[in-house]
């Protein structure tokens, strides 16, 4: 497909014309009566949604736009504030281990190439486990599916507990950071079941916020491990995971209560193959590799470059690690935000430019040995990449709809298409994107075990950004005055430049 195939914006709208010169959304399958009654006319006209036993909604349609203010709003709600704690207790655990090799002291007899690789080996299975995670929340029920996947972290908490300690060969350390891969595949899961139950005009707010809310167990892990390092000194690792013990039965039993089901969400292989088999699947991923890649690696390495590169003791690595990735957690609802507004592919394209050049101030800094400057400019890669999380993953909802109303489809069909599609595909996208994390670290174990220093990596990152601006660009913003007046003969899809 060519780059005047591509989709709409990730605001696209029932109305592709009024997307395209507002960018903003309109109400799809919603009409006109309902979009003039108030919130509380709306609740008194519109059917309450019947929970079966097992916690299953039989009935969701959150498009009606009565359906949604009278009882919609309130349930979604309730099920993305659980879904957020849950995905954070993920991301800890997930990225635990960013925490304890600042545990591993000379005692451990680990190098840092070795150390790098044990970082790596969680974000590798959190990526792989994320194309199955997806679609168990069709196969299994999203209140259901969270309730197994939070009381599975119990297990690599407590491999954890019993291995990190002085002695422990180093193949048995790399098997047990393996095990936290399964909090990296609840992301796939928790996305892909918000996603069912908000509409299209609110997904890059409720994706964003659910996203975001998750990414920020990386910054809380790492903050409790220089609250441990600063109070009980680096020989107590198990201090951290005594900590989320307790939180994870907390959790699940939390959501095993008020958690939801939704019987409209099936188990569907073939949008699985459809999602697969699209073009724009694998060119967002490659543009998820560049925003939530860089995210989820620098958040796995930033300790260890510290360590490293720049002489950093385990209490003041750990200062300073927490930083970048709350920042970046918490403008990743501000960047679907933004996408929800302006449109995702300018945001990200925006975005992608920034990152690039707060990377050649990284690249300089580094080369100088110069602290302050280097901090400064991996913050400001953190929160780039948090604002580019949630663009992009903002956009894979609405490219969907949009390819829906090319079909011809409308209203609720037109909603259903683009969920079907767009769930299916999350899974994927997230998986390819976690898989740039797994990059980064790769790519810092290379350069410090050839040169000893950062720089090689930042260099190859570079140029990753400017292939992801490239792209973004010449696939979803470029658009000649001849595929204008192609469009405008033939009706096509709707324009480019709103992606």
């Amino acid at each position: 497909m060519t780059g005047t195939d591509a989709t709409a914006d990730t605001g696209t709208a029932a109305t592709a014309a009024t997307a395209a010169t507002t960018g903003t959304t309109a109400t799809t399958g919603t009409t006109a009566t309902a979009e003039t009654v108030s919130g509380g006319e709306a609740a008194a006209r519109a059917p309450a949604p019947t929970r079966g036993p097992g916690h299953w909604i039989e009935h969701w349609d959150p498009e009606d736009e009565t359906f949604w203010r009278g009882h919609g709003r309130r349930i979604a709600r309730r099920n993305l504030a659980l879904s957020i704690l849950c995905e954070h207790i993920g991301f800890s655990v997930w990225s635990l281990w960013s925490v304890l090799v600042l545990f591993m002291g000379p005692e451990y007899g680990i190098d840092a190439a070795g150390k790098f690789f044990l970082v790596a080996v969680p974000t590798l299975v959190g990526a792989v486990l994320r194309v199955p995670y997806t679609f168990a929340v069709a196969r299994f029920g999203g209140r259901n599916w969270t309730v197994f996947s939070a009381a599975l972290l119990l297990i690599p908490t407590a491999a954890a507990a019993y291995a990190v300690r002085p002695g422990t060969s180093y193949t048995v350390l790399l098997l047990v950071a393996a095990l936290a891969g399964v909090g990296g595949g609840n992301f796939a899961s928790s996305m892909t079941n918000i996603n069912s139950f908000y509409p299209l005009r609110k997904k890059g707010w409720a994706l964003g916020l659910n996203a975001g809310g998750g990414n920020i167990g990386v910054p809380v892990v790492q903050l409790l491990g220089l609250l441990v390092i600063a109070t009980a000194g680096a020989a107590h690792p198990r201090l951290v995971l005594a900590v989320y013990l307790p939180l994870i039965v907390i959790a699940a039993v939390l959501a095993a209560l008020f958690m939801d089901n939704l019987r409209p969400v099936r188990n569907d292989t073939g949008a699985a193959r459809d999602a697969a088999r699209d073009p724009h699947t694998w060119i967002v991923s490659l543009l998820y590799v560049g925003t939530f890649g860089s995210f989820i690696g620098y958040s796995f390495a930033f300790g260890l470059v510290l360590q490293t590169q720049f002489a950093r003791t385990p209490l003041q690595a750990a200062s300073l690690t927490f930083l970048g990735p709350l920042l970046g957690s918490l403008v990743r609802p501000v960047g679907g935000r933004l996408a929800d507004r302006y449109g995702g592919a300018r945001i990200t394209l925006a975005d992608f430019a920034a990152m690039a050049l707060a990377t050649g101030v990284v690249i300089a800094a580094s080369a100088r040995h110069s602290l302050g400057v280097f901090l400064a400019g991996f913050v400001v890669l953190f929160v780039l990449s948090g604002l580019g999380n949630g663009s992009t993953y903002k956009m894979i909802p609405g490219i969907f709809q949009a390819k829906a109303l090319t079909k011809g489809l409308t209203g609720e069909a037109a909603a259903a298409h683009g969920r079907r599609l767009s769930g299916a595909a999350m899974g994927l996208i997230g998986a390819v994107g976690a898989l740039g994390g797994l990059g980064v670290n790769l790519a810092f174990r290379q350069a410090f075990q050839a040169g000893g220093s950062g720089t090689p990596a930042f260099v190859a990152f570079l140029g990753c950004y400017a292939l992801c601006s490239a792209v973004t660009w010449a696939v979803y913003l470029r658009r000649t005055a001849a595929t204008v007046a192609v469009r405008e003969r033939e009706a096509a899809e709707p324009a480019l430049a709103e992606v």
